[in-house]
């Protein structure tokens, strides 16, 4: 299903990642072989450390947005020191997008490992989880939105 950037930023921040997309495959694709299991494990570790550096960016990227718009005041810069200022935040900001598309490249390099792993019946079994895991993610923020309010 087709995502709009702030959707994916939000799964990125929200810890949807291939990490955890392996865990969940994991437990629904039952029987696999030591040979499966093996791979598997070596998949998640490296998910891992390709997500850390990712989350190290993007903190590196959420503090550098921060110190522009902290650097310097309205009253001393006036209206154009500020229109400057968010110039360049936006400009950092655009960084973001080589986020998530590097984010959205781990995941689908993740499913195109797992598919390699995995028999057709298992890849099958997969696909099926995950479009049930979205659809109830999608349902359970359908729940949030409708939710009363007091």
């Amino acid at each position: 299903m087709w995502k709009t950037p702030v959707e994916r930023c939000f799964l990125w921040l929200g810890g949807f990642r291939s990490s955890e997309l392996l865990k969940l495959l994991a437990t629904h694709l039952e029987p696999l072989t030591e040979q499966q299991l093996a791979s598997i494990r070596n998949l998640q570790q490296t998910s891992r450390q390709a997500e850390e550096d990712l989350s190290q960016g993007v903190r590196a990227l959420q503090q550098s947005v921060a110190e522009t718009l902290a650097s310097g005041s309205l009253s001393r810069a006036g209206p154009s020191g500020c229109t400057g200022q968010m110039a360049v935040a936006m400009r950092k900001l655009g960084t973001l997008e080589h986020f998530l598309l590097q984010a959205d490249n781990l995941r689908l390099q993740t499913l195109q490992q797992m598919q390699c792993i995995l028999t057709t019946r298992q890849s099958a079994r997969a696909l099926l989880a995950i479009s049930d895991y979205s659809s109830r993610l999608r349902a359970l923020s359908s729940l949030w939105i409708a939710r009363p309010r007091e």
